[in-house]
C-alpha cells in the first residue's frame, strides 16, 4: 500500500511546535539561483513549515534565502563546481554532525546522502528524504534499518526498494504562485534540466523537429559526463529551429516555461520526481514524456499532458498536447503538487517518527 499522507492525517493545528533541523546538500544555495531541485523542495518547505509556527535550523552552504528562523552555514560559497565530487558532501556532513551538537532539536530532517550515515549514533530521531534513485542508493540505507525514517518522493522511487524503512510518499511542492500562468502559448517547445544522456534533451530535440516546432533548450552543463554528452548529441544537432538558450537562472525559467507550448520529458533513466515537470503545469504548460520513473504520478495522461511508451511517438504527442487546456494544467499542480501540500505530508511524517505509538497515520491512493 502506499504511504502517500494526506492533510487530514497531519492536521491544520498544531499545540505544539516543533523544532526542526533542516540539513541541504553543499552544492547549492537555498533556494538556488538556477538549477538545483532540491534546495528549491527544501526552501518552500521551510518557508511553508515556519509559516505554520515550527522553528526551523537550516544546515546549509551559503546565504539563508528562507524564513528559517535560525542559519547555519556550513561552507561560505555553496560547492557547486564541485558537483558529484564525494569530499564536498563527507565534509558538508561532518560540519553539519558538528553544529548539531550544540542545538536543540526535536527531529533532524536530511536531504542530504552522507548525513544519513550519522543518525546511527543520534538520539534525535532523523528523517531521511532521498532524492536519489532507489536503486543506486538501496545499499546505502539498508544497512541503517531504522536508524533512520526515509521519506520516497514518489511511489515509483519507493517501489524499487520496498524493502528499507520507508515511513512515508511525500511529493515534492513548489510555490505555485511564484509561476506566472500563461494560457496563450507561443510556438516553440522546451526542454529544461541537465544535459545528460539520462535526461536525453536529444530525443527531445529530435521529436520537436520532427513535429515541425521549434524547441529551446535550457539546460545545465558542467559535469564532464555532461560537457561529452553536449558535444556528441547536441551540437550538432544545433540550428535556427533548436536554440541553446543556456542556463536559466529562478526568473528567464519561469518565463521560458510559462510561454512554451509544450515541456519534453524524453526520460531515459527512473526519474525519481522531476520536479520542472509541476513547474511547467504551474505555469499551464502540458508536459510530453515518457512512460518512466515518476512520470505516470506527475502528468495526468489526456488532462495535464501525453505520456508515451517509445521516442517514436513523441512528435505526434506534441500535436496532442498543445489542445489541452492549460487551466487544467495549473488545477492539478495547485491541489497535488503544492508546498503547502508537500507540508502536509512532511508535518504528518514528523508526528509519526515523533509518537509511533499513537493512531495510525491514514493514507490515500
Amino acid at each position: 500500500m502506499s504511504m502517500t499522507i494526506t492533510a487530514e492525517a497531519s492536521g491544520r493545528v498544531h499545540e505544539t511546535p516543533l523544532r526542526i533541523a533542516m540539513v541541504a546538500p553543499p552544492y547549492f544555495g537555498v533556494p538556488p539561483e538556477g538549477y538545483g531541485g532540491v534546495e528549491a523542495v527544501i526552501a518552500s518547505l521551510v518557508d511553508s513549515l515556519v509559516d505554520r509556527g515550527h522553528h526551523v535550523t537550516l544546515l546549509a552552504a551559503g546565504h539563508n534565502g528562507t524564513r528559517a528562523q535560525r542559519f547555519v552555514r556550513t561552507f561560505a560559497q555553496p560547492s557547486s563546481v564541485r558537483l558529484g565530487d564525494a569530499v564536498p558532501e563527507v565534509v558538508n556532513a561532518a560540519r553539519v554532525a558538528q553544529r548539531l551538537a550544540c542545538e536543540e532539536v526535536d527531529l533532524v530532517h536530511d536531504h542530504t546522502l552522507a548525513g544519513a550515515l550519522l543518525a546511527i549514533g543520534r538520539r534525535t530521531p532523523t528523517v531521511v528524504t532521498v532524492h536519489g534513485p532507489t536503486t543506486d542508493l538501496a545499499e546505502l540505507y539498508r544497512p541503517l534499518g531504522k536508524a533512520v525514517q526515509l521519506v520516497a518522493i514518489s511511489d515509483a522511487q519507493r517501489a524499487v526498494a520496498p524493502d528499507l524503512n520507508w515511513i512515508a510518499t511525500v511529493h515534492n511542492g513548489i510555490d505555485v504562485l511564484s509561476y506566472p500562468f500563461v494560457e496563450a502559448k507561443l510556438d516553440y517547445a522546451v526542454f529544461l534540466g541537465r544535459y545528460h544522456p539520462e535526461k536525453a534533451p536529444h530525443l527531445a530535440i529530435d521529436a520537436a523537429r520532427a513535429a515541425g516546432v521549434p524547441i529551446l533548450l535550457a539546460g545545465k552543463c558542467t559535469e564532464p559526463v555532461e560537457i561529452a554528452y553536449y558535444e556528441r548529441e547536441i551540437r550538432p544537432r544545433l540550428g535556427p529551429d533548436v536554440i541553446d538558450t543556456g542556463p536559466a537562472d529562478a526568473t528567464r525559467k519561469r518565463r521560458i516555461l510559462a510561454e512554451a507550448r509544450v515541456l519534453l520529458f524524453p526520460l531515459c533513466w527512473e526519474e525519481p520526481f522531476g520536479l520542472v515537470m509541476a513547474e511547467a503545469l504551474a505555469c499551464g504548460t502540458p508536459v510530453v514524456a515518457l512512460r518512466r520513473g515518476s512520470v505516470a504520478e506527475v502528468v495526468v495522461h489526456g488532462v495535464t499532458g501525453i505520456v508515451v511508451d517509445t521516442p517514436d511517438e513523441l512528435p505526434a504527442a506534441i500535436h496532442r498536447a498543445a489542445l489541452l487546456d492549460p487551466r487544467d494544467c495549473r488545477a492539478d499542480v495547485a491541489t497535488r503538487f503544492a508546498a503547502e501540500t508537500m507540508a502536509d505530508g512532511y508535518e504528518a511524517a514528523y508526528h509519526r517518527v515523533l509518537a509511533p505509538t499513537s493512531r495510525p497515520v491514514r493514507v490515500a491512493r
